[in-house]
């Protein structure tokens, strides 16, 4: 990571659908003994639960914990608590935002793309979803802002999986896939997660949190043999140096590209900004790591609808495949065009 992204406070978004477990796991965070300085951000404190004994002094909005956490609740202007904890003494390791049950998180993460103090000294990590395996398949049907969360998330923290059968878990585990077959999930009971693979997960080393191709999406590509006819488009990508994924579930898709050959920034760049201008609203969250042209760094970007950031973040490791991979997660995608236009971004 740069410098100057190192120094800033890794914030994560934690969304979820009502009685999914969130609470559960602020409070882990909030009382446990991790010797961290974590400040949580909650929407209603009342709505929470937050055990009193844990509670050591309060002002109006800041509560602290006898860990050195502290909490604090939104009654109104997120950008405005975000401030208020810059400026407090002593820094933290980290700060989570946790939005309420029936909301759509994309304005919250959008707040770490759009507001300059907030810019500055702080970056979306990654945006955590805790799901319910039990009536996570029913939200689905009923309430498009499960799948929205679901789709928007980096990490997804799939609770309560001792109340369903092995068959329900794979099942609702498949409908998972089919909105977001990118981002990391965990099953746990309880939230019964480590932090760490919650918390500071370095979005930005996309590496990390986008292993493009997950191991149960590679189960395709590994029966080619069998199947010549099923895949056969597969190879041609392949031959161009080009793979292209696609997968959706009624209207969520995300759509992955690749190529081994360099970008030119100069075209790449003005192509990115114009689409998500132009379809930002179709496209819930885009991420990449680029291999530009006659450039030893890798450039990583990643965006909410119409908002997007990105920086130059380390040195291509010797012997590390120079790669530009990008991800697209959204609402009917022009994927043609996203196709065609990433294809004029390579130095021919």
């Amino acid at each position: 990571m740069s410098e100057a992204t190192a120094q800033k406070i890794p914030v994560t978004v934690l969304t979820g659908y009502l009685g999914a477990g969130k609470t559960t796991l602020l409070n882990r965070i909030l009382s446990e003994n991790h010797g961290k300085k974590y400040a949580v951000i909650v929407n209603e404190f009342g709505e929470i639960g937050i055990d009193n004994d844990l509670i050591i002094g309060a002002d109006e909005e800041v509560f602290e914990m006898n860990n050195g956490c502290i909490c604090c609740t939104v009654r109104g202007d997120l950008v405005r608590i975000m401030d208020g904890l810059m400026k407090r003494k002593g820094k933290f390791d980290a700060i989570i935002v946790e939005t309420t049950g029936l909301a759509d998180p994309a304005p919250v993460a959008q707040t770490f793309f759009v507001d300059e103090d907030v810019q500055k000294n702080a970056r979306l990590d990654a945006v955590v979803t805790v799901a319910d395996a039990k009536w996570l398949s029913d939200r689905l049907k009923d309430a498009p802002e499960a799948k929205n969360q679901i789709a928007f998330a980096d990490v997804i923290v799939l609770n309560k999986t001792d109340l369903v059968t092995k068959a329900e878990l794979a099942e609702v585990e498949a409908r998972i896939r089919a909105i977001n077959p990118y981002a990391k999930l965990h099953r746990t009971e309880r939230c019964a997660v480590a932090l760490a693979d919650v918390l500071d997960r370095g979005a930005f080393d996309l590496d990390r949190i986008l292993d493009i191709e997950p191991d149960f999406l590679n189960a395709e590509d590994h029966d080619h043999d069998h199947d010549h006819h099923h895949h056969g488009h597969d190879h041609h990508d392949h031959d161009h140096g080009h793979g292209l994924k696609h997968y959706h579930d009624e209207d969520m898709q995300s759509l992955s590209l690749k190529t081994d050959k360099p970008l030119d920034p100069n075209v790449f760049m003005p192509w990115l900004q114009n689409l998500v201008q132009v379809e930002g609203g179709k496209i819930l969250r885009s991420k990449g790591i680029l291999a530009f042209h006659d450039d030893d760094d890798r450039y990583v970007f990643q965006g909410v609808h119409m908002m997007l950031e990105g920086n130059h973040q380390r040195k291509w490791k010797d012997g590390e495949p120079r790669e530009s991979r990008l991800v697209f997660i959204g609402r009917e995608l022009p994927e043609e065009l996203i196709r065609t236009g990433f294809e004029s971004c390579i130095v021919s």
